[in-house]
C-alpha cells in the first residue's frame, strides 16, 4: 500500500470519527457516540449482573473523561433508571421481586432525594461540588468494598475448605424483631420493624441523588446482612427500588438544578438496556459470594482512583475556565 493510500484511508478514518461525534449542549463539549454507548452498555452489563444501578461506575467514568460533575451525575440518573428497569424486569419475571418490600424502600427513597438533590444545589452554589462529591465517593465506596472483600473472602475460603456455611433463616430473631411497627412480608418470609427498613430507603436516596448512584452497592449488602432477605430475592427488589427512586431524581435534577443533559442521558440508556439483560443472564451462572466479591473490587478500584485524584498534583493545576456563569 503505497503512503498515498495511507494518507487517504486516514482523511476517511479522522473524518468518520469527526462525524461519530456529537455535542452535548448541557455539558458543552463533544464526545464520541460509540464511547458513551459503549460505557452505558458496559455498566448495564454490571447493574443486571449484581443488582445495582451501575452509577457508582458510571458517574466516576464520565467525570474522569471530562464531563462536568454537576452534568455527570445528575445525568446519569437516566440511564441508571433504564439499565435498572431492564434488569428488574427480568428478575421480576422469574418471581424474584418482593413488591411489598421494595414500596416501603421507594417511598423513603424518593423522600431522601428531596433532601440530597436541595443538598446537590447548595453545593454547586457555594462551589464545593466537586470536592464533596470526591470525598463521598471515597468514604462511602472505600468502607463498603473493604467490608463486602472481607467477607466474600471468608466465604470463598469456607466454601473451599469444604465448610458448610448456615446462613440465618428469614424467621429467625434479630434485634431488629424488638422494634415497633413490625410488619410481614410474605415474599421475603419476613416478619419486621418498617423502621430500619424505612431508614435504609431514606440514606441511600439522599446519597443516591447527590452523588448520582442508585446506591444498590449499598442496598443489596443491607438487604442480606440487616433484614436477612433471601438471596433470590435481593437483586430484583434491590433493582425495582432503584428504578422509582432514580426516576423521581431524574425528574427533580431536571426541574431543581437543570442540569440534565438529555442527549448525553440517551445515548448511555441505549447500551445500558441491552447490557443489563446480558448482565442478569451471566449473573445466574456465579454463586452469591463470587457475586459480591467481584462487586467489591470494583467498588474498591473506583475509590482508589477518587482517593489518587485529591492527593496527587494535576498535570495543569491552573484552568482558565470562567466561572459564575460569565460569557
Amino acid at each position: 500500500m503505497t503512503d498515498h493510500s495511507l494518507e487517504w484511508l486516514a482523511v476517511i478514518f479522522e473524518r468518520d470519527l469527526r462525524i461519530l461525534q456529537i455535542y452535548l449542549p448541557i455539558a458543552e463539549l463533544s464526545v464520541n457516540l460509540f464511547f458513551l454507548v459503549g460505557i452505558g452498555g458496559a455498566v448495564g452489563f454490571l447493574s443486571g449482573l449484581f443488582g445495582v444501578g451501575g452509577g457508582f461506575l458510571l458517574t466516576p467514568l464520565l467525570i474522569f473523561s471530562g464531563v462536568p460533575t454537576s452534568v455527570a451525575v445528575a445525568s446519569v440518573t437516566g440511564q441508571v433508571v433504564a439499565a435498572s428497569t431492564s434488569g428488574a424486569l427480568s428478575h421480576y419475571r422469574r418471581g424474584g421481586v418482593d413488591l411489598h418490600l421494595a414500596m416501603y424502600l421507594v417511598i423513603s427513597g424518593i423522600l431522601g432525594a428531596f433532601g440530597g438533590v436541595a443538598a446537590f444545589d447548595l453545593l454547586r452554589d457555594a462551589g464545593q461540588l466537586d470536592f464533596v462529591i470526591s470525598i463521598g465517593f471515597l468514604v462511602l465506596l472505600g468502607s463498603v468494598g473493604i467490608l463486602m472483600l472481607q467477607e466474600s473472602v471468608r466465604a470463598l475460603l469456607k466454601h473451599r475448605q469444604g465448610i458448610v456455611v448456615r446462613e440465618r433463616l428469614p424467621n429467625q430473631h434479630t434485634w431488629m424483631h424488638g422494634l415497633p411497627m413490625r410488619v410481614r412480608f410474605k415474599k421475603s418470609r419476613l416478619y419486621i420493624s418498617v423502621l430500619p427498613v424505612l431508614a435504609i430507603g431514606l440514606f441511600i436516596g439522599f446519597v443516591g441523588s447527590l452523588l448520582g448512584i442508585g446506591g444498590g452497592f449499598i442496598m443489596v449488602p443491607a438487604l442480606v446482612y440487616l433484614l436477612r432477605v433471601p438471596g433470590n430475592m435481593v437483586i430484583g427488589t434491590s433493582l425495582a427500588q432503584v428504578v422509582a427512586m432514580m426516576a423521581a431524581t431524574t425528574i427533580l435534577h431536571a426541574i431543581q438544578s437543570q442540569s440534565v443533559d438529555i442527549l448525553l442521558a440517551f445515548s448511555l440508556m441505549v447500551g445500558g438496556t441491552a447490557g443489563a439483560q446480558f448482565g442478569a443472564a451471566a449473573g445466574k451462572h456465579l454463586r452469591g459470594e463470587q457475586l459480591r466479591g467481584l462487586l467489591a473490587l470494583l467498588v474498591l478500584a473506583v475509590a482508589i482512583r477518587f482517593g489518587l485524584g485529591l492527593v496527587l498534583t494535576p498535570d495543569d493545576p491552573f484552568s482558565m475556565t470562567v466561572i459564575g456563569g460569565a460569557r
